[in-house]
């Protein structure tokens, strides 16, 4: 049976992967021609019988959507909504107006920071857009663990009863059950919630079906994203291309095509293996943001890109977060161990992604490898707790550079009463140190010590969540990198510690995340550990060039350059945190460096190019620009002042 022969063509079939911490809300415009509603009224307006059957037996796509006149009413935010809106939220709000209700509407993408209040904007939105249009069928796709965290925050934000569908507490197995779920949504108004994979396989169970094919045509789609530029410029595109199919092809990206295209420099077109032509730009684009080393060419082409992308795309880095206590994000070089020095020689003849996946365990510690080897403990690796303790009675563990980092740092989070966060990507690792801890301590799971993975299930999740953040009891807490995503929060952590590189740098930001959100009380410290001279900085630096380049296309301004994104490394003595001054902390320290990309903060670098711009006469206006800029920073951020902008402070007096 086919879900989509059954009234239900207005649905989209989208094939989605494991998308990391996206959300794609779908809104079906109203399916009955012609509707009509009320300029200002929040009441639920009533639907006649012959609204249901014309719901049940219509059809809405691409081809007749210019019947709908969207362009005719106005949508605001509800009072209740609108007192708790920061400006950021009331900027997405009017950026979703403008693309989903014109005369010509169209999808668009929301990349706003994790934490910054994405899900209570799209429910009031989704609110106020029901109202104007009772007969619209709004569909969001999420990932399953946070699909209770919605339910809930539109049950805290309605300002009238909007029934909400989904097949996980109704148990709909079957795909008769399924359709019954289905046929409620599409004959009452309300919102179906839909995780990824029943979205992909709920439209159709035949995969020739043109139905399904059918099923294609709809008309806004919303993608809301915490972190969107995950590895490469390509996956930027390929959302873009969801929201506004064939993106490039349109006429207000041929003409910025074309001109990136003449930009970029011929050696670098070379350098390009040959393919299609939107891979090529795609392979262009990234090379330039990567590589260019002229200063100039680079900004025309990131100007480009965001005037290509303005009207679809909404991004906001965060600057809410200012408001917090702050964020030290910290890169620690760490000298290994001999015996670890040995193990990483023959790391180098192993495929890449074992040799990740060992290699992490061995530079927690050496006698981890052979487990590492022997039990292939990944995400879903099944891992003995005997075979670890048995491990634990045998090994010295001072022969961990990770490991003894990790004991020292847990020491004196407890000794001042500060909680802890330990992400890995690899489950071996974190239960070796959760038992290690067990030991040493006495400390025990569900009391002092907390674990999230990617077993966990959601009430396991949240009872360990809530533990965590309000027990005076907890200490630490182990989560999986890529189990802690969308829905967790553990503000009551203020040290996080990262034990190894995720080659996407978006998932270790999400991490970051949990810790460092609105709720947070205190300043948080970051450390991300890699191992000096092994494979591990290959992988931090292919990590941090992606990450760079997500900052520079999307938060480039004139008054930065391409070092202020760039870490800088700095002395523990200057970090301004007791901590440093336990001399066992940096004990194995070969090299600390402190990220510039958080908090606007610019590099020595930046203030020269910043104070050097008044030698031109003829900038005076960016002189005004630079001036503002720097009383703003300085006022804000007392620390980032220096000798280099007090004497650009003082010289470009003259030119104002």
């Amino acid at each position: 049976m086919t879900l989509a022969d059954d009234g239900l063509q207005h649905l989209s079939v989208l094939f989605l992967d494991s998308l990391y911490s996206m959300q794609f809300t779908h809104i079906s415009p109203p399916f009955a021609q012609g509707t009509k509603t009320s300029r200002t009224s929040y009441m639920s307006q009533s639907r006649t019988t012959k609204d249901c059957e014309r719901v049940e037996g219509s059809r809405f796509t691409i081809a007749n959507a210019s019947d709908q006149d969207f362009g005719v009413t106005e949508i605001a935010v509800h009072l209740r909504h609108m007192k708790q809106m920061k400006p950021h939220q009331m900027e997405g709000f009017n950026f979703l107006l403008r693309n989903l209700v014109c005369d010509r509407p169209g999808g668009c993408i929301l990349a706003h920071a994790p934490g910054s209040g994405k899900t209570f904007m799209i429910i009031s939105f989704m609110q106020s857009f029901l109202v104007k249009y009772p007969n619209a069928r709004p569909l969001v796709v999420l990932p399953k663990g946070i699909l209770d965290t919605w339910k809930r925050e539109f049950k805290i934000w309605h300002v009238e009863e909007i029934p909400l569908y989904d097949l996980y507490s109704s148990k709909a197995n079957r795909r008769e059950q399924q359709l019954d779920i289905l046929k409620q949504w599409v004959e009452h108004k309300g919102i179906l919630f839909l995780g990824y994979q029943q979205f992909a396989s709920i439209v159709s169970n035949r995969t020739s079906s043109k139905a399904a094919a059918d099923c294609r045509d709809i008309l806004l789609k919303v993608v809301l994203s915490g972190t969107l530029f995950q590895n490469h410029v390509k996956e930027v595109f390929n959302i873009l291309n969801l929201v506004r199919p064939k993106f490039l092809k349109l006429d207000t990206s041929k003409v910025v095509v074309w001109r990136v295209m003449s930009r970029v420099q011929i050696a670098v077109r070379k350098q390009i293996k040959s393919g299609g032509g939107d891979t090529v730009f795609y392979d262009l684009v990234e090379e330039t943001l990567q590589n260019d080393q002229d200063f100039r060419r680079k900004d025309m082409v990131i100007q480009d890109l965001l005037e290509m992308t303005g009207k679809v795309l909404h991004y906001y880095k965060g600057n809410f977060l200012d408001e917090l206590p702050g964020l030290v994000d910290l890169t620690l070089l760490l000298t290994l161990n001999p015996k670890q020095k040995h193990a990483v020689e023959n790391l180098r003849n192993l495929e890449k992604f074992k040799r990740r996946s060992v290699g992490s365990a061995d530079y927690v510690h050496p006698h981890l490898k052979e487990l590492s080897e022997s039990c292939a403990a990944g995400e879903k690796g099944h891992i003995k707790e005997a075979k670890i303790d048995e491990l634990l009675n045998k090994v010295e563990v001072p022969d961990g550079v990770k490991t003894k980092f990790f004991l020292n740092l847990m020491a004196l989070c407890d000794s001042v009463g500060e909680k802890m966060l330990v992400f890995s990507q690899y489950l071996l690792p974190l239960k070796f140190l959760e038992r290690l801890v067990v030991k040493t301590r006495g400390w025990s799971l569900g009391k002092e010590i907390f674990v999230i993975s990617g077993d966990s299930s959601q009430y396991q999740r949240e009872i360990s969540m809530e533990r965590f953040n309000n027990s005076k009891d907890a200490k630490v807490f182990f989560g999986s990198i890529k189990a802690c995503g969308e829905g967790i929060s553990l503000v009551g952590a203020s040290r996080l510690l990262i034990l190894d590189i995720h080659l996407n740098p978006s998932v270790t930001r999400q991490a970051i995340g949990r810790a460092f959100r609105p709720g947070q009380s205190k300043k948080v410290y970051t450390y991300m550990l890699v191992a000096a001279d092994s494979p591990e900085v290959e992988d931090h630096h292919t990590s941090f060039r992606k990450e760079v380049m997500s900052k520079m296309w999307f938060e480039w301004n004139e008054i930065c350059g391409y070092r202020d994104f760039e870490m800088e490394e700095v002395d523990m003595k200057d970090l301004d945190d007791s901590f440093w001054d336990s001399p066992s902390l940096g004990e194995d320290v070969k090299a600390l460096y402190k990220s510039l990309i958080e908090k606007g903060e610019y590099s020595d670098a930046g203030w020269y190019r910043l104070g050097s711009i008044h030698h031109d006469s003829n900038n005076r206006r960016e002189c005004k620009a630079f001036c503002d800029n720097a009383t703003f920073l300085l006022k804000n951020n007392p620390c980032l002042y220096n000798r280099r902008l007090a004497a650009s402070l003082r010289s470009i007096a003259v030119c104002k």
